[in-house]
């Protein structure tokens, strides 16, 4: 079969590279000129994990990741609040969990994908489903019929606007936003550590990563923004509003900010759908259920859908029905159950109270004790899938 697949993130390169493996003619496009470079530190373990070890992309993938040692807290002086080990998720994990750049990861995968012919500025615009195939009307004026078309461009899919409507009958706001933005030769540095300064309704965190480049990430409620911004320079403006007045090394971050010419922002959201797929169409990824950034595990969950979905096609043998419907039975239940947690934890990185501030630097600093940390933080990484071994059949 071939399968148009728009967007050339994680889950779309980890689809086209299964499926190249089970024999179909897989085509990814992406609007943008190359792959993109940049973006969050996400924590990577579970079902994600054990798919990339069959891909073949470890030992390779550790050269580029993070075994981050704590995640400390601080208040405005940069006096230590609270303390984690990190080392408790790897231990809860058998040593299989670690963190990475979100675009390394992508880089990883799209290199074993050196047999997937790839358009780079190139993107499906417009959809035909006629029944037995797909039109794909492409960025580019041209017009190209495929078996399927399948929607990896993130939360804010196209495909899943062309197909099942506007996504605000699917979006479901947290009620927080994100930014992040890389700065170089900034100091302080703690190594493999999270350092972050959280007040009421906002979160500012620094993560020291290689070459000396240091990630800043701030999480903020949605009371602080009166307009969600259209452009960099009222995302800057933004966030100087929202962390002018706050201490630690918030000044010294703003400051630094004209330096940079590429900021990640966006709403902190999650996508709920009933359907992942309508006639020759199907969604994975952050396109078909996005946890949210806070989720944790949504790299991971975006990798196991690409798996099973492509499984599911060849165990069905290209009847696509039949495939659709694997797909999403075996995924939905989990994957609204990791989205209900996700909810949950969105507090963490910006309590609303002081005394909710306060009680969760108290769930920290007893998660940092070896036996508690355990039992509190098991259920958030050992929730996981039990996978057919598609490849084996």
């Amino acid at each position: 079969m071939k399968i148009a697949i728009n967007g050339c993130g994680i889950a779309g390169p980890t689809l086209a590279w299964w499926l190249h493996k089970y024999g179909h003619e897989p085509v990814i496009f992406d609007k943008a000129p190359s792959l993109r470079r940049g973006g969050y530190v996400i924590d990577f373990w579970g079902s994600g994990y054990n798919i990339a070890e069959k891909m073949g992309l470890f030992p390779a993938l550790l050269d580029d990741a993070y075994i981050m040692e704590r995640l400390r807290t601080v208040t405005g002086t940069g006096r230590t609040t609270s303390s984690l080990r990190v080392r408790t998720f790897q231990e809860l994990t058998n040593n299989r969990y670690l963190s990475i750049a979100r675009s390394d990861l992508s880089r990883h995968i799209f290199a074993e994908c050196e047999d997937v012919e790839t358009r780079f500025a190139a993107s499906i615009i417009g959809i035909d489903d006629q029944g037995s195939q797909v039109t794909a009307h492409l960025s580019d004026g041209k017009n190209e019929a495929f078996d399927f078309v399948v929607g990896a461009d993130g939360l804010h899919s196209h495909i899943r606007a062309l197909t099942f409507g506007p996504q605000d009958q699917f979006e479901r706001h947290t009620g927080f936003f994100v930014a992040a933005y890389m700065l170089s030769g900034y100091r302080p540095r703690d190594e493999l550590t999270y350092v972050s300064h959280t007040q009421p309704g906002r979160q500012i965190s620094r993560i020291a990563l290689r070459n000396d480049q240091t990630l800043i990430l701030f999480v903020f409620s949605n009371k602080f923004v009166p307009e969600e911004p259209e452009n960099e320079g009222q995302e800057k403006a933004l966030l100087r509003s929202v962390y002018g007045d706050m201490k630690w090394e918030a000044a010294a971050i703003l400051e630094r900010m004209d330096e940079v010419n590429d900021i990640y922002f966006d709403r902190v959201s999650q996508i709920r759908m009933s359907a992942w797929t309508k006639g020759r169409v199907a969604l994975v990824g952050d396109a078909a259920a996005c946890p949210s950034l806070l989720a944790g595990e949504g790299t991971g969950l975006a990798i196991t859908e690409a798996y099973v979905l492509a499984g599911e096609l060849n165990r069905a043998s290209g009847d696509l029905p039949a495939a659709f419907a694997g797909y999403q039975n075996r995924l939905q239940a989990h994957l609204a159950k990791r989205q209900d947690m996700a909810l949950k934890f969105a507090g963490f990185f910006a309590p609303k109270s002081w005394a909710s501030l306060v009680a969760r630097d108290l769930m920290t600093n007893l998660a940092s004790l070896p036996v508690l940390g355990k039992m509190l933080l098991g259920s958030s990484v050992l929730t996981q899938l039990d996978l057919p071994r598609y490849e084996e059949d």
